[in-house]
């Protein structure tokens, strides 16, 4: 077993949620969330199937993030995991109740707009005469963002109050 770090990327501004589930159904159940919930939202959606023919699936409404979403999908190659991009005016805490929700969904890893990178376990070889891959991959964790440079002073906290408060998510 290896165990490697994949840095993901996507768009300047859009956010994305990794998670995992269990079923080739998550991507329309995810679809239909995204659809419902934040109508009008730009999104791209993957999922690694983990068995059968092992394809990455995947849906979106803005061809670019889907495409984005494969990459990071393609990039891990951990099997039945997920990577929804959300473009910018939508936001995971829209969404992220409902497809904790979802009953494909096991885990939610990281839902962010930070720099993310994945621990990645790999297993298997790849065959010797240049065939299929007989592999095996899964996250173990995530790095998301960067680390704490000190603790808010009485400053800092107003601030972030009064951004929660511009956001809509606090009022008073």
């Amino acid at each position: 077993m290896n165990i490697e770090i994949v840095k993901l990327s996507w768009s300047e501004g859009a956010n994305i949620i990794v998670g995992q589930s269990h079923f080739i159904k998550t991507v329309e159940d995810i679809a239909e969330i995204m659809a419902s919930s934040v109508p009008g939202a730009k999104w791209g959606l993957a999922f690694n199937e983990a068995s059968g023919p092992r394809l990455v699936r995947h849906e979106g409404s803005d061809a670019g993030l889907e495409a984005e979403a494969v990459a990071c999908a393609k990039a891990s190659g951990a099997g039945h995991s997920f990577y929804l991009v959300i473009g910018p005016g939508a936001y995971p805490i829209n969404v992220l109740d409902r497809i904790k929700a979802c009953p494909e969904v096991c885990h939610i890893f990281a839902a962010t707009a930070n720099p993310l990178s994945l621990i990645v376990a790999r297993e298997g070889v790849a065959a010797a005469q240049g065939g299929a891959v007989e592999a095996a991959a899964g996250i173990l964790g995530v790095i998301d963002g960067n680390s704490p440079l000190g603790a808010e002073g009485p400053e800092d906290r107003a601030d972030r109050q009064a951004m929660l408060r511009r956001f809509g998510y606090k009022f008073g």
